[in-house]
């Protein structure tokens, strides 16, 4: 998320009626009794293919490649999610309309707890009206917790606690998400956190996050302030062990995940997360990959280091350093490896871009957009289809 999802900030802007949660209600009502609409097939959930190389329906067995979005429009989803809940139906028909199958959410935990043992009911009932807007839509959700991605929301309680406390507090949140989400099949996974850190030193105390904030917004986040006595990586599997603990409490099946940076020429695994060495402690592997003009061979390296024997979901990449073309060519380089691709959706689908582009009101980063939902939106039966994901890496 560090370098795209909210990058257009000043561009993009909501708009709409401000409505409460009466018309949240109001909007699911309408959706589940709507004239005409056809009874789906009862979702199936999500699990680890028998080769472990890919996913499957649990009842069905018929094979299945996440492909989607993450989503978010000029704000975090929580800030407007209440009050414009029927923009929220309408990019997630938009977005089942344009193939997606999975679509990514970020949790910010400031948001969602009130105190280290209080949760806020309210983001609690508005997840879980998204995640029957999810099934009733057909899209299973890819969610993310623990985001402290506004410092503003970010409470200063939280940030003054020690690594065991905090851990403490991070696991409280994840049981309560867990607790939410465990009836619903629209669960795909869990990612504990985006971007984590494990600390290489001692960090000043309150200093969870690095100075690399984009656009406003802190995408990083220590797990730590300073590394264990057995090492960074070791560190980084206590932290996701702990969290795993928390949420099989209550959640037996859905997936766990997190989403690591990727592997860098000079850096390797700057984070501390190797694959290698978290992948026994998760159900798949999850990387951020934007393809970079000046090196495009460092994304195929890096995502052929995260084949170590679990299912690879590409949970972020745009074009953000390359071309269109690049872009669509390390996709399709990628299905030797990956089993799963999620772009970016920031509210408006092609269509809607053609218009501005007609009208003569489509900005650079508009134009971007519209490039990459063209591109990526008719590469995406190449992708769900594919079968490169049954040969060994």
């Amino acid at each position: 998320m560090r370098r795209l999802s909210w990058s257009f900030l000043r561009i993009f802007r909501l708009h709409g009626i401000k409505w409460g949660w009466g018309a949240l209600l109001l909007g699911c009502i309408a959706i589940a009794w709507r004239p005409g609409l056809a009874a789906a097939a009862p979702m199936q959930r999500i699990v680890v293919a028998s080769n472990s190389r890919g996913f499957m329906l649990a009842q069905s067995h018929q094979p299945f490649h996440p492909w989607g979005f993450n989503y978010g429009r000029s704000h975090l989803l929580e800030y407007y999610w209440i009050k414009h809940w029927p923009m929220v139906v309408r990019d997630f028909h938009n977005m089942k309309a344009m193939g997606a199958n999975v679509v990514r959410v970020h949790l910010q935990y400031g948001r969602f707890m009130r105190g280290p043992n209080q949760p806020d009911r309210r983001q609690f009932k508005a997840l879980a009206a998204l995640l029957a807007l999810a099934q009733r839509t057909g899209l299973y959700l890819d969610i993310t917790g623990l985001g402290c991605y506004r410092r503003a929301a970010t409470p200063k309680w939280y940030n003054a606690m020690g690594r065991r406390r905090r851990w403490a507090a991070q696991e409280t949140f994840w049981r309560l998400v867990a607790a939410d989400c465990a009836s619903s099949p629209a669960a795909f996974c869990y990612d504990l956190v985006n971007e984590p850190l494990s600390p290489a030193g001692q960090r000043p105390p309150g200093a969870w996050q690095p100075n690399s904030s984009f656009g406003g917004y802190d995408f990083l986040q220590y797990i730590a302030l300073r590394p264990g006595p057995d090492g960074r990586e070791k560190l980084a599997v206590r932290w996701i062990e702990a969290m795993t603990r928390a949420i099989r409490l209550r959640d037996k099946h859905t997936l766990i995940t997190v989403g690591l940076l990727p592997w860098v020429k000079g850096w390797k695994w700057l984070s501390g997360f190797v694959p290698k060495v978290i992948a026994p402690h998760l159900d798949f592997i999850s990387v951020h990959i934007y393809p970079n003009s000046k090196d495009l061979s460092e994304a195929m390296i890096g995502l052929r280091k995260c084949a170590v024997g679990k299912p690879v979901v590409i949970e972020e990449t745009f074009p953000l350093s390359c071309s269109p073309q690049q872009e669509q060519t390390f996709l399709l380089q990628s299905r030797a490896i990956a089993c799963g691709w999620l772009g970016h959706y920031n509210g408006k689908t092609i269509a809607q871009y053609q218009a501005l582009a007609r009208q003569g009101r489509l900005s650079i980063a508009q134009a971007l957009y519209l490039a990459w939902e063209r591109m990526f939106v008719k590469l995406g039966p190449r992708l769900v289809n594919s079968r490169h994901q049954t040969r060994a890496p």
